[in-house]
């Protein structure tokens, strides 16, 4: 099995799903083999890698309730060798819901990617932007999770009850939930502020905090509005570089760990 990594943060607003695709494809352009699985109803993971959401008429929600098998669902985004994408569309928004009647709910999608994971050496989980049932099952899926965090003088607010469900499905549902590392996005290297705020998430994670640094950047913005993750969009910009540094500094850490 490869690593699966959930990206999460129940706060919106601090580049959690720009981090989960930008990273999906910058694994894929370093020619690692990776699944992107977009567990968030906006669907902005599936938009931003150009598709149209109208388009998907079989999403990652039929894959999770058994009414379709991974493979006849995945798409495989233009111009980006070794990504495959699980997109995401509207059938997702009364998931929670939906899903509360099932036995065995939060592995769904455990169970629903089970016959696949073995094809990809990176699997990584866009989470909504809540600590419902979609993140849950993303969280007992995975190995790993990333957590975004934006620089900013809120930035640790509500991240204990992130932290504290994390412990939750680590002690039942997936013992191997590790946090794979913090990562601060939406710096700005001018403000006195950001500083503070970085050196003060370090003193709490400690070495759990990704040394790349995921700066402010108009082109990570504009990206998604041209259907192209940022290092498609412009390769020499900042944040091109910064995401592909976190998706090299990420490989490196796996190495490591892994032998």
């Amino acid at each position: 099995m490869g690593h699966i990594i959930a990206v999460a943060n129940q706060k919106g607003g601090v580049g959690k799903t720009t981090t989960a695709a930008n990273l999906a494809a910058s694994l894929g352009v370093l020619e690692h083999s990776t699944l992107l699985i977009d567990m968030d109803p906006q669907a902005n993971c599936t938009s931003s890698l150009g598709l149209d959401i109208k388009d998907i008429k079989e999403s990652i929600y039929e894959v999770i309730i058994g009414k379709n098998h991974p493979q006849d669902v995945i798409k495989t985004p233009k111009e980006v060798l070794h990504l495959d994408l699980l997109p995401a569309n509207i059938n997702l928004v009364g998931a929670e819901i939906e899903l509360i009647s099932i036995d065995n709910r939060e592995h769904l999608l455990r169970h629903a990617i089970a016959d696949i994971s073995d094809r990809y050496e990176y699997i990584i989980i866009d989470c909504p932007p809540s600590l419902g049932l979609l993140t849950v099952n993303a969280l007992t899926a995975s190995n790993g999770v990333i957590i975004p965090l934006q620089v900013e003088y809120f930035a640790l607010e509500g991240l204990g009850l992130l932290l504290n469900t994390i412990k939750i499905i680590r002690g039942g549902l997936n013992p191997n939930l590790q946090i794979t590392g913090v990562l601060l996005t939406l710096y700005d290297a001018r403000l006195r502020l950001s500083k503070q705020v970085a050196s003060e998430v370090k003193s709490y994670f400690g070495d759990k905090v990704f040394n790349t640094i995921i700066k402010r950047n108009v082109t990570i913005a504009e990206a998604p509005s041209f259907g192209k993750p940022v290092l498609l969009h412009n390769a020499t910009s900042t944040g091109a570089q910064n995401y592909l540094s976190l998706a090299t500094e990420l490989v490196q850490l796996h190495s490591t760990t892994d032998q």
